[in-house]
């Protein structure tokens, strides 16, 4: 990532662990060295995301990247997504979809709600690898805002 989003968080929620292994190693392989906190569940990442009070201004002066997977097993991603650009705290956070779900409507839906970018996840690992990768790019120019104060 470049000098603006070197401080930059990346929350990843992703409940299949496969994935999330493969997801970090790709991450780490581009050079990305910024602290990555994972979630198998929608439920730990919003009381991360949102604070016990659920207020969400657990969040304020964070500078948080949000990788969201759709298929979680206690919520949808879309839910997730939908509170997150709600929320005055959390609203201008980047949220990169990464899912299986390539349905078009579900797409629509999600840059509907709020998300930066929509990523099917390819169903061949080699694929999928490079996919994750070439994430990296988009890192590198992306600037991240803080929560707001």
């Amino acid at each position: 990532m470049t000098r603006d989003t070197q401080s930059a968080c990346i929350v990843m929620i992703e409940d299949d662990e496969g994935h999330a292994r493969l997801i970090e190693k790709n991450i780490r392989r581009s050079g990305v060295t910024n602290d990555i906190v994972s979630f198998s569940d929608g439920t730990s990442a919003l009381a991360y995301l949102f604070g016990p009070d659920g207020s969400g201004q657990a969040s304020m002066g964070r500078a948080l990247l949000i990788l969201l997977d759709l298929n979680l097993p206690d919520m949808t991603g879309i839910d997730i997504l939908a509170r997150l650009k709600t929320n005055p705290y959390t609203k201008r956070f980047p949220v990169v979809v990464l899912t299986t779900t390539d349905d078009r409507q579900e797409i629509q839906r999600c840059y509907d709600i709020g998300a930066n970018v929509y990523v099917t996840k390819p169903v061949n690992y080699e694929s999928f690898a490079t996919a994750i990768r070439k994430l990296e790019l988009l890192f590198s120019i992306m600037e991240i805002p803080e929560a707001v104060a």
